[in-house]
């Protein structure tokens, strides 16, 4: 399911920015009003557990929860209780998580909208798994997780049925979007490549560049080195490992994805040949084409060219939509929602549930 598609690092950690930028305002200078000629605005009128407003879809406490809580045992199955020590730029762990969580359901909640502006709606058939997966997860839940999420069953269902309705709103939009992407944008090649840099770093994590003559001694270098690639009596992969300051050697990539003085230079490559030095901003690369083609990857490479293409497709409508939606966000609640820490309160299959019926 594409539900990442305004995802996005905000700008400002300022609740009310991170709001916005979850339902996709480019800009927003003040409390009362965005870019692009939408309005926001904040703290006023709620019920008592109201914590935003989009259009006329409404997100109470508990349907946060259900996210947040679900997010929060999934880290720690991971990392351990531990992990709510963190910091990030300045901000914990949980801030983070909560930020992720707000923009999640924005999303989903605006997309649950434009699928009703459409006339989506979901069959018996899907209304039928709404209900199995509700069911099947609030079973799951003990009397203490109801206790403090605050939910019940008609909350669940909301959920799912708001989740589904992004998914198939989605897929009803780019129903039409199948482009033909040939083999050779799709190309996938893979190499190996020996890199020595050209610029040290300070320890602040900058780069700093050579000098001009120590850049020319590491140009002398590098072609030694590739002398001894084409001779004929050294393996390639035993001098990346001797010599070159990448701890990768091989990749496989396509158009787009590297340097592009190195990517010009791998994709004149025929398999088997070794390039001249290649300067990037890295520094010098010797590379050896392994692969001039991979079929399985250049299949997979085709459907995620497919997959963005329909990604902006999509993507389009969705910001045209946000920008007639008015939105609401109450800081105040918002602020008091924090993580759950009770030995007792472990959910964390609301999302697996969904995929089991949804799939």
């Amino acid at each position: 399911m594409k539900l990442n598609y305004i995802r996005k690092k905000y700008g400002s950690r300022l609740l009310a920015l991170a709001f916005a930028a979850a339902l996709g305002l480019a800009g927003v200078t003040s409390c009362g009003g965005g870019g692009n000629g939408t309005r926001v605005v904040f703290t006023t009128g709620f019920d008592k557990d109201e914590v935003f407003r989009i259009g006329s879809a409404s997100c109470s406490a508990s349907e946060v929860m259900v996210y947040l809580t679900n997010t929060q045992n999934q880290y720690e199955s991971v990392y351990g209780m531990e992990v709510w020590n963190v910091a990030l730029d300045g901000l914990t762990l949980e801030e983070n998580v909560k930020e992720t969580v707000l923009a999640k359901i924005a999303q989903i909640k605006t997309m649950y909208l434009l699928a009703q502006s459409k006339d989506v709606t979901l069959d018996k058939q899907e209304q039928e798994q709404v209900r199995l997966a509700s069911e099947e997860y609030f079973r799951s839940l003990n009397d203490r997780e109801k206790e403090l999420m605050g939910v019940d069953l008609k909350t669940i269902q909301q959920l799912y049925t708001e989740y589904a309705m992004a998914d198939k709103v989605y897929r009803y939009i780019i129903q039409d979007v199948n482009p033909e992407i040939s083999d050779d944008e799709a190309r996938i090649i893979t190499v190996q490549h020996i890199l020595i840099r050209t610029y040290t770093t300070s320890d602040g994590g900058e780069k700093v560049p050579f000098t001009d003559n120590l850049k020319q001694a590491v140009y002398e270098k590098a072609m030694e080195i590739r002398e001894l690639a084409v001779n004929g009596e050294n393996d390639f992969v035993d001098l990346a490992s001797r010599y070159s300051e990448d701890s990768t050697i091989t990749y496989s990539f396509g158009k787009g994805e590297m340097d592009p003085e190195f990517e010009k230079a791998a994709f004149e490559l025929e398999t088997g040949e070794i390039s001249q030095v290649v300067e990037s901003e890295s520094g010098y690369h010797i590379i050896k084409c392994i692969s001039t083609f991979d079929r399985e990857q250049t299949d997979i490479s085709k459907q995620e060219i497919v997959e963005e293409r329909r990604r902006e497709v999509f993507g389009q409508e969705y910001d045209e939509f946000v920008d007639t939606l008015v939105r609401n966000l109450n800081t105040k609640l918002w602020e008091e929602i924090t993580l759950i820490h009770d030995s007792e309160v472990t959910t964390s299959e609301f999302f697996e549930i969904y995929a089991k019926y949804f799939s």
